[in-house]
């Protein structure tokens, strides 16, 4: 009579714990805290000077957030991500205070692909951003093409999107994603973008397409919209690009021999109808030639350089005082990268940052510098350390 009870005991104690491995949720974080040096910065219209400061996400954003997963039987899983974006320096919400804002998305996962709704990332983002110097693990912020004019650094993150990405065939992967108005407009502030990768042995390649409607107007009309401009203005030091219709595309590859990976990336932007660069509802493009390098110089140290040359072309545009801009602004941006690592979870890292401008009345305005130059150069160095957990 005493066999029953135990065996019954000893089921039930299988049976909870095969329940428990078929779900999971995991937290997790990443904290970038450093000090940074900028040659200069424009404070007024009359005022500049160099800059010292405390950053958080000299490289990667800080952030903390939970995803899971749920074995639904058949293949199938329930997945889910929440996470948060913070500065470390004052406790902050980053992404202009959203509990939430880096991501927050809920969906499905199977041998065929994934199917996911929330606030997502792009295909530019997802397929192509990995082989550039804005990817994650490399320079990520203060390697982005000026003023993120690509979004290949997610400065803008697409909300009310359903996103679908594939499994992986034999290294060919591709996706796409539809981010909602959510307005009676159902053109007023949409975003949609499509993007393959494929990867060979050493040799990696990917493309991608975004393109976003109807949310040039000042003050933006539908910031509930795919995506909040005000987000920008606050990650990129009060600049804020907005178009009545923006268009993204770009391709990239990388090679891998030994130690080291080198890649070269292009993306092209074009914003029609926007009042950046003080344009009366034109045009501009941006052309960014991007080379990059990576070096494994020993187990614990890793090296990198990137050179953006970026060619920009603007209708109608005016500088602040009403004078029509001589030439079309370019700019060129070297960044160099040097990491220990300490463990596998924390780094210490040092990198430098120059960006020159090319044209009349055009500054330097490096991505992570706190604000623009009063001239044509800037210079930024910064110090810091990562922990993951």
């Amino acid at each position: 009579m005493k066999r029953i009870p135990v065996a019954l005991a000893v089921s039930a104690a299988f049976a909870a714990s095969a329940a428990h491995a078929q779900s999971s949720v995991t937290l997790y974080g990443l904290i970038d805290a450093g000090l940074m040096y900028t040659n200069n910065v424009k404070t007024s219209a009359t005022a500049h000077g160099s800059l010292v400061q405390a950053t958080s996400g000299n490289i990667n954003g800080s952030r903390f957030g939970m995803r899971g997963a749920e074995d639904l039987g058949g293949g199938l899983k329930a997945i889910f991500v929440l996470e948060n974006g913070f500065n470390v320096q004052n406790g902050r919400l980053g992404q202009n205070g959203r509990m939430f804002g880096r991501q927050a998305f809920v969906g499905l996962s199977s041998e065929f692909g994934t199917v996911t709704l929330g606030r997502q990332y792009d295909s530019l983002v997802d397929f192509l951003a990995p082989l550039s110097g804005t990817a994650g693990t490399f320079g990520d912020t203060g390697f982005a093409h000026p003023f993120d004019n690509d979004n290949l650094n997610h400065t803008l993150r697409m909300s009310n999107a359903v996103k679908y990405t594939s499994s992986n065939y034999a290294g060919l992967k591709f996706g796409g994603l539809y981010a909602f108005s959510n307005s009676t407009d159902f053109t007023l502030n949409r975003a949609y973008s499509a993007g393959a990768s494929f990867d060979y042995g050493p040799f990696k390649m990917a493309a991608g397409y975004l393109q976003i409607n109807g949310n040039g107007a000042v003050p933006q009309a539908n910031a509930s919209g795919a995506v909040d401009l005000g987000e920008a203005a606050s990650t990129t030091g009060g600049f804020r690009f907005g178009a009545d219709v923006q268009r993204t595309f770009g391709a990239g590859l990388s090679y891998t021999f030994g130690p080291a990976v080198v890649g070269f990336v292009y993306t092209n932007s074009h914003y029609q109808g926007t009042q950046s660069f003080n344009l009366n509802n034109g045009s501009q493009h941006f052309d960014n030639y991007e080379l990059n390098a990576k070096y494994t110089l020993t187990p614990a140290v890793t090296l990198g350089i990137t050179d953006t040359y970026t060619d920009a072309h603007l209708s109608g545009a005016f500088n602040a005082t009403g004078t029509k801009y001589g030439s079309d602004p370019k700019w060129n941006q070297v960044n160099l990268q040097a990491v220990y690592a300490l463990s596998k979870r924390t780094d210490v890292y040092a990198e430098g940052m120059y960006q020159h401008a090319i044209g009349q009345n055009v500054v330097a305005f490096i991505n992570t510098a706190g604000g623009a130059s009063s001239t044509a150069n800037q210079v930024v160095g910064t110090v810091g350390m990562r922990t993951r957990f």
